[in-house]
């Protein structure tokens, strides 16, 4: 399995059919190794000849309703039979399709049949549930646990399964990136899985490499960049469909790409470096929407900024202390803690996005500070905007799709915290963490309409469950996808 492979995670394939008769007929094989039904379709089940055995309960979330699991039939192949909820929810749904998706891993053939006005969160959970983090043996990179290899869902509309499965997607391999271990994984190797994703959707791409970053003043960048053996690099990847809607936004986005921190010389502890490998979910994620906006041939604008770098300590780290200038020279930035290194390089992409690109809407996405992991936990990532229908629209498409964001305060009444006594701005005020971040990222958008996603808390997992291996979760790609939609 090669690292490109890592672009394309492998998922079940879905199927769509009217009926469970209709279902069952268009498998193969007559052998069903996985069936879901709803209790009422038990009778259908009988008809069929497959016999149940062995009860397992479970309860919907929010349901004092039974889901009843029943083990085993026709002697080694298990079978599922739940009982609905009367209006089972779209997290009901996403949580029974993930719990299906794991029990089908390594099956060949899977039938869903349970209730529901709109399947989709079923088939979010199914595909979700049944990936496993790609592992890196003796013989290479090798896939975690095989999907079941087809999927047939009784009431699935037939227009959903490929856009479903282009959005999960998008998740799966923002996962794969984020996951990579760092050895293997340097702003280099981001740019040439950029440039695969470019190729195979037609998308131009440009990267600026050290030397042009110092040359063209991309202070962050550099500054972070400086103590590593590897580079740092700044891709853009732009999406000019030729049916672009008149009147469609352009849209920006930004995704904070550090391959591995350190902390820097103000280095962390070694329990804290232990899953940063993925503090670049979010040129992960950014990286995976384009190529999902191009797979279904949206209709707008997009273009995406990965600002790589490493985190690193060597003898050309940059300092606390040192004055640094940013991209376009609008601000210097004192620095009082190199471990506040993604806003230094997500402020020279914001400012090339204002100064060249002439976006409509900027969204960036970054797993920027620990202060909103803490606020807001492992179970929604924080939104800063000062516009209220670009939150209002993120925060919709968060909740559609499970992947919820919580619109905190950008506190105007915080700027004074930013000031320094020897620049324009201090790179790490202490207070108010999370919201302070998102106030120095303002500095650099302009009048851009913009939003800032902190995903520090949900962009990791620490659990093996449900929708979630552990690791990289890919948190917002799917969202964002959504919300692209929404604006065409």
């Amino acid at each position: 399995m090669p690292d490109d492979d890592l672009l394309s995670p492998p998922t079940t394939d879905l199927r769509a059919a009217a009926t469970l008769g209709e279902a069952l007929a268009e498998l193969p094989e007559p052998a069903v190794d996985l069936l879901v039904v709803d209790r009422e379709r038990v009778e259908e089940l009988a008809a069929a000849g497959l016999r149940v055995a062995g009860t397992e309960h479970v309860r919907w979330p929010e349901d004092p309703d039974e889901l009843v699991v029943i083990g085993r039939a026709d002697g080694e192949r298990p079978v599922l039979v739940s009982a609905a909820a009367p209006t089972p929810t779209a997290t009901a749904l996403r949580t029974l399709g993930a719990r299906i998706g794991r029990a089908g891993t390594g099956l060949g053939q899977v039938v869903v049949a349970v209730a529901g006005d709109d399947l989709r969160p079923l088939l979010e959970g199914l595909l979700l549930g049944g990936h496993q983090p790609v592992a890196r043996r003796a013989s290479g990179p090798v896939p975690g646990a095989r999907p079941a290899g087809r999927t047939v869902v009784v009431g699935a509309a037939a227009e959903d399964l490929s856009q479903v499965a282009t959005a999960v997607r998008a998740g799966l391999l923002a996962r794969n990136l984020a996951n990579a271990p760092s050895n293997v994984k340097d702003p280099q190797w981001m740019v040439e899985r950029a440039r695969a994703v470019a190729e195979r959707r037609g998308l131009d791409m440009t990267v600026l490499e050290e030397d042009a970053l110092a040359e063209r003043g991309y202070g962050g960048l550099v500054a972070v960049g400086g103590g590593s053996v590897s580079p740092p690099r700044l891709v853009q990847l732009a999406y000019r469909p030729d049916g672009a809607k008149g009147g469609a936004p352009h849209v920006v986005l930004v995704g904070k790409g550090i391959t591995f921190d350190t902390g820097g010389v103000n280095v962390k502890p070694a329990a804290g470096m232990l899953a940063m490998r993925t503090d670049m979910s979010g040129s992960a994620v950014v990286l995976a929407v384009i190529d999902a906006a191009a797979a279904l041939g949206l209709p707008l604008r997009v273009t995406a900024l990965l600002p790589l770098a490493e985190n690193a300590i060597g003898g050309a780290s940059y300092r606390p202390d040192d004055v640094i200038t940013p991209y376009g020279g609008r601000r210097t930035v004192e620095i009082t803690n190199t471990d506040a290194e993604g806003r230094l390089v997500l402020a020279d992409a914001l400012a090339h996005a204002d100064i060249h690109l002439d976006p409509d809407l900027v969204v960036d996405v970054a797993t920027l500070t620990g202060a909103a992991r803490v606020a807001l936990a492992r179970s929604m990532a924080a939104l800063f905007s000062d516009d209220d229908e670009l939150a209002a629209g993120l925060l919709a498409a968060g909740e559609r799709t499970g992947e919820p964001f919580w619109r905190l305060p950008l506190h105007h009444a915080y700027r004074p915290m930013l000031d320094s006594a020897v620049a324009d701005l201090d790179n790490a005020p202490g207070q108010a963490g999370a919201i302070t971040a998102a106030l120095f990222l303002a500095e650099f958008v302009g009048d851009r309409r913009w939003a800032h996603l902190d995903i520090a808390g949900p962009g990791r997992s620490d659990d093996d469950t449900g929708l979630l291996s552990e690791g990289a979760t890919g948190y917002g790609a799917r969202a964002l996808l959504t919300w692209l939609e929404d604006l065409t």
